[in-house]
């Protein structure tokens, strides 16, 4: 079976993994960078650069020892493309470059978020094409008909701010620390959801989503209460706009499975709302684990395994991009900005 390398740096975790067309995990190297960005509250891109070039060599070097393999072992070298900060992009990319110029392999640029989109395809064998997809992290919030590799169909996208965005500035105004959504979610478990708050777009025909307007709520009653009823009520509107919107776009499309994926995956209320809808509407429910949630290689690598079943490959010209939509032919939707 084909073996490939993955790289991805299109953040703040730098990582490195060899997965093979057999969806084996034979090495996972995985760097990260809170405690460079704590002190600033949120991710700098010139220190994420900077990070991403001291880590990935020796990480590279490790995910390879651990396999027992060398570089001539591989198959192809799969490497996040975009989108993402630039900078980090462009490290991770030039080094996959690099490597495939090196040793002659083919080169295969991965969009992140099919990254996420095909990672539950890594964890269960089982699932097939079509499904539906809620992609949410935090800098994407989209439900996307998944019909093959290179094949998806956007059906909603926020307008505004991202569900992920929204977690990480609610935990920095209550000062929760940082990464915003793991400490959101733990403040939540001790917290009560008895703050009325808004749920943006609940109710409306299309399954957009609107995370801005639930932000600025917060904003206004963030020291009125003790932070641990705001991360429920917040956490709690959150779950019910993804519910509500998931709903309509399932009434849409005719799929088999729901399918969730990216960082805000990982949030246990998410899950097990997303598990109850699924059941409600009589197609399985389908997350990756919770480690292939946050930005890792190993989906990098699968996602390029899956590519270069299907006979993909990219030129060493091919560019970083810092936007990459999945749907370039989806529809603008009105009122939201680039990140649509």
């Amino acid at each position: 079976m084909a073996l490939i390398l993955g790289l991805e740096s299109s953040c703040d975790e730098t990582a490195a993994a060899l997965v093979s067309c057999a969806r084996e995990v034979r090495a996972h190297r995985l760097a990260r960078q809170e405690a460079q960005h704590r002190p600033y509250g949120g991710v700098v891109p010139e220190i994420a650069a900077r990070a991403h070039v001291e880590a990935l060599g020796p990480l590279v070097e490790a995910a390879l020892a651990d396999a027992g393999v060398s570089l001539n072992d591989v198959d192809a070298i799969a490497a996040t493309a975009g989108p993402g900060l630039i900078g980090g992009v462009m490290v991770g990319l030039v080094t996959g470059k690099a490597l495939a110029l090196a040793a002659g392999k083919p080169l295969i640029a991965v969009n992140h978020l099919e990254g996420h989109a095909l990672s539950p395809r890594l964890a269960d064998p089982d699932l097939g094409f079509p499904y539906l997809l809620l992609l949410v992290s935090g800098g994407h919030c989209q439900l996307l008909l998944v019909e093959g590799v290179g094949a998806y169909r956007r059906l909603a996208t926020t307008i505004d701010d991202a569900a992920g965005e929204a977690f990480d500035k609610t935990a920095k105004m209550l000062g929760l620390g940082f990464p915003g959504g793991p400490a959101v979610e733990e403040a939540a478990s001790r917290g009560t959801p008895r703050i009325p708050l808004p749920r943006p777009l609940v109710g409306s025909g299309e399954p957009h989503f609107s995370f801005a307007g639930l932000k600025s709520a917060v904003a206004r009653i963030a020291n009125d209460y003790p932070p641990e009823d705001v991360a429920a009520s917040f956490q709690q509107a959150v779950v019910d706009c993804l519910i509500d919107r998931t709903r309509i776009a399932l009434g849409k499309v005719k799929v088999l499975a729901l399918v969730v994926a990216g960082g805000v995956a990982a949030n246990r209320a998410v899950r097990g709302a997303l598990q109850e809808l699924a059941a409600e509407q009589g197609v399985r429910f389908v997350a990756p684990p919770l480690w292939l949630c946050t930005d890792n290689a190993a989906m990098i690598a699968w996602a390029g395994a899956e590519r270069f079943a299907a006979g993909f490959s990219d030129p060493l010209d091919v560019p970083a991009r810092a936007r990459w939509p999945l749907d370039p032919d989806a529809e603008k939707v009105r009122g939201a900005g680039v990140k649509a």
